[in-house]
């Protein structure tokens, strides 16, 4: 990041300091909030989920930006649309930096011994057709989970209040059109729809590692990197470790996107976006970085840098060659950003409904706590007896 903001610095003579805040005791949060507060700070800052819109009156709207960006990389996904649009405006520049969705990661070995299926054959490490990969379906999830279980191989899905729970269930909750609350804010969880997407969820729990209420956001990786698990839900960070720790296991590795429910495909997604504050002092210097930093030289840039971990916001940018060149074993994260025949789309968890209900719900967990209940031995009943209480305590 220092050597692309010196390239445009130096490009137009102007002098930029670049400040990298840790989320280590959320000093980034904190300085957000006191610079919204102050009106004073830095002129950009990096926006990540719904603080776009807990930040909206104080940002200036980035329309021009993404109109220009839109016409030339084409349709963004509805989720940055959900996350950046506040008030009818885009409010900040999505951007491939920090953004990761979280795809399955599985073992190739124990998903052939135990599940019977070679998951290379759904996403080869080349382009494909949407045919080649009909079988991954959450039927074929929930048979999967059951035989690797069975064979002493949990699928690494948590259940506790955390991001990737909220994540792996929110998305699950997608694909079967379980929405918890519609566009208008009226709530929907006593539903036939989430009815089937709890009794997936019970179905898949004796399949689930029996600490999965515990879960923290670290769980699924040391799982699958001491080799105790077949299969997870996560961006490469696993197998990134693995590669240094465990190189067997990471050659054994393949990452792809998500089941197909009857709703679609999700892929779980956590954007980044950049905005820029309107109280600013440098306001024509900083719209020129924003649309910098939003180009897709710069994104493939940053991209590589960390070997494709961070996917870009745009569909066509899923061409960088990176993902192609990471190993081992070669391609194994060639489907870690959407492609066109993976007939998938990025989802955020709570999107169904209005951002200030949506973000209430992913603070409090709402989903995985439903499914935690079910763990717990509670009801189908109970769980969403539960949900819709919180949910009017939202609205309250």
């Amino acid at each position: 990041m220092r050597k692309v903001i010196a390239a445009w610095s130096e490009k137009n003579k102007v002098d930029v300091q670049v400040d990298f805040l840790t989320a280590i005791g959320n000093k980034i949060n904190i300085t957000m909030a006191a610079e919204a507060q102050a009106k004073t700070g830095h002129d950009i800052y990096a926006f990540d989920m719904w603080s776009v819109h807990e930040y909206a009156d104080s940002l200036d709207p980035v329309d021009a930006i993404m109109k220009d960006f839109i016409a030339k990389y084409g349709k963004i996904g509805r989720a940055y649309e959900y996350l950046g649009v506040s008030g009818g405006h885009w409010k900040a520049v999505p951007v491939a930096w920090g953004s990761a969705p979280l795809t399955p990661c599985a073992r190739i070995s124990l998903m052939q011994k135990h599940a019977g299926v070679d998951v290379r054959k759904w996403f080869p490490n080349a382009p494909a057709t949407p045919e080649a990969s009909a079988d991954w379906t959450y039927d074929t999830q929930l048979k999967a989970a059951e035989a690797c279980a069975k064979a002493g191989y949990h699928f690494g899905f948590g259940c506790g209040a955390t991001t990737d729970s909220n994540q792996t269930w929110g998305a699950t909750f997608g694909a079967f059109g379980a929405d918890l609350v519609d566009a208008k804010g009226n709530v929907t969880v006593d539903s036939d729809n989430v009815k089937m997407a709890l009794e997936y969820a019970k179905k898949m729990i004796p399949w689930l590692p029996a600490d999965t209420v515990s879960y923290d956001d670290a769980s699924n990786n040391r799982a699958l990197i001491s080799g105790k698990s077949a299969m997870i839900w996560n961006p490469p960070s696993a197998w990134a470790v693995a590669k240094r720790d465990n190189p067997s296991i990471a050659e054994d590795l393949w990452t792809f996107p998500n089941p197909r429910g009857p709703k679609g495909r999700f892929v779980p997604m956590r954007p980044y976006f950049f905005g820029m504050w309107s109280f600013a002092q440098n306001k024509s210097a900083g719209m020129d970085i924003l649309r910098y930093l939003g180009e897709r030289e710069q994104m493939e840039t940053l991209t590589s840098a960390v070997f494709g971990y961070d996917i870009p916001p745009y569909l066509s940018m899923s061409d960088f060659k990176i993902w192609a060149e990471v190993e081992p074993p070669k391609g194994t994260v060639y489907n870690y950003p959407i492609r066109p025949w993976h007939d998938a789309e990025y989802y955020v968890t709570g999107s169904s409904g209005p951002p200030e209900i949506g973000v209430q719900a992913w603070n409090r967990g709402l989903i995985p706590t439903m499914v935690s209940k079910l763990v717990a031995g509670q009801s189908i009943e109970q769980s969403i007896a539960w949900a819709k209480d919180e949910l009017e305590g939202f609205m309250r």
